[in-house]
């Protein structure tokens, strides 16, 4: 019967079948490569990220802890000036003693003597001479004193200089790193956690330079951007959005704030120096400045994200207000506004972090330049964090590059809070129509 009732279906209709059967099995094929192009393309991404992220960790899981070295020290009072005890030379002091401990004498040009002293911060003679401050009968006695080891004594307790490493690639002669052997098997050399990588500005010395005076500059900045550029933006995208006429005075703005957006930042910089520094004369390398650039800059980004929230917005919310009696005015503040707020917050959040990365535009307005201090004002000159990475990572001393690597993953880990903060709002307000 099967048989019967094939051979009645005709030759035509049973070639189109096979064409449908192939043509079906064709599309199979390409979605199904479709999908492995996207799983490779998301796992090249986390891959690079990965890549990255690890390379960052690796080389600046170090800079969190350091080492300090303590030693006892004879406060001579025939070296130490009672009434200016910051003005002797500790650092001198302590290497000459030290020597004589070993039982190495210096030769008339002092050359031990100073390879010895480099062996400890400079943070040394501060710490020895706010001692006498604080008690001057401490003169004429033995005191342990500790300070930070050198930048170059640092990375050689942390394995990254060795005897095996070439003469001429290290700033440590054999003599010194048989000096910080030594040192280390007396039980001098103490290794903790490296607060002041958090709790100092920057510094020429890489032992003692933190990110306290970058990450506070970029808050301040911040601050500046966030009360220039949200209400600005928010007001110019309801005007435009819910007020403004439909004509081409309004498409003309909305295609240029579409452009701006996709300004390159360092243009906003050259904006800022010619306006803000060379025109209105404020304080250059100030947060004022730096925050004034970056709120021009955040500006589109967030009147294109509120714009792209109100219209989120279904229409019968505005036609139930105005059927109910309401304004326009208050329509749009009281119900769409507020509906819209999710979309706001979270496109203001993430231009915001945006504009926390951006270095170009901070560079141009002088936010490169060394500051040591902690800023208190927004109008005080400081760094901030991408600055601090950029100045860092082209210093010439090797410890500074695992303080970049550090100093990237407080950037990283700022950003990551700032936009962590954008989807808790996200979802707490989300509303679904």
């Amino acid at each position: 019967m099967t048989d019967a009732t094939s051979a009645m279906v005709p030759a035509s209709d049973v070639a189109r079948e096979g064409r449908l059967k192939a043509g079906l099995k064709k599309r199979y094929a390409r979605e199904g490569r479709f999908k492995l192009y996207g799983v490779l393309a998301v796992c090249i991404a986390i891959g690079f990220l990965l890549l990255l992220l690890g390379r960052i960790v690796t080389q600046g899981y170090t800079a969190f802890y350091a080492h300090e070295i303590t030693l006892p020290v004879y406060m001579d009072p025939a070296r130490i000036d009672r009434a200016y005890p910051q003005g002797t030379n500790f650092e001198l002091l302590v290497a000459e003693q030290q020597l004589a401990r070993y039982g190495i004498a210096d030769d008339a040009r002092g050359t031990k003597a100073t390879a010895m002293r480099g062996l400890f911060s400079s943070e040394l003679k501060f710490r020895a001479a706010a001692l006498i401050r604080q008690n001057p009968t401490l003169i004429g006695q033995t005191v342990t004193i500790s300070a930070p080891a050198a930048d170059e004594s640092d990375l050689f307790y942390k394995g990254q200089i060795s005897i095996e490493t070439p003469s001429d690639q290290r700033r440590l002669s054999d003599e010194q790193i048989g000096w910080l052997n030594r040192l280390k098997a007396e039980g001098s050399v103490r290794t903790h956690f490296n607060g002041a990588l958090f709790t100092n500005g920057d510094s020429t010395e890489p032992e003692l330079a933190g990110v306290l005076g970058g990450v506070i500059g970029s808050a301040l900045m911040l601050l500046v951007t966030a009360c220039i550029a949200i209400p600005i933006g928010v007001g110019a995208a309801v005007y435009l959005e819910e007020f403004s006429a439909r004509n081409r005075l309004t498409d003309l703005i909305e295609v240029n704030i579409n452009n701006l957006a996709a300004v390159p930042s360092i243009v906003y910089g050259l904006l800022g120096v010619a306006v803000f520094i060379n025109w209105a004369h404020l304080p250059r390398s100030s947060p004022l400045v730096g925050g004034l650039v970056l709120g021009l800059m955040a500006l589109p980004t967030i009147i294109i994200a509120t714009r792209s929230s109100l219209k989120s917005v279904p229409p019968s919310i505005r036609e139930a207000a105005l059927a109910m009696g309401a304004s326009r005015t208050q329509t749009v503040f009281q119900h769409v506004l507020p509906l819209a707020m999710p979309g706001v917050m979270t496109g203001t959040i993430i231009s915001m972090a945006h504009a926390l990365g951006e270095t170009a535009p901070l560079l141009l307005i002088g936010m490169v330049s060394f500051v040591p201090g902690i800023p208190h004002a927004i109008n005080e000159p400081t760094g901030a964090l991408p600055s601090l990475v950029y100045i860092w990572e082209n210093a010439s001393e090797r410890a500074f590059h695992e303080r970049t690597a550090a100093a990237i993953m407080v950037l990283l880990a700022f950003m990551i809070v700032m936009n962590a903060a954008a989807i808790v709002l996200r979802r707490r307000f989300e509303r679904r129509w």
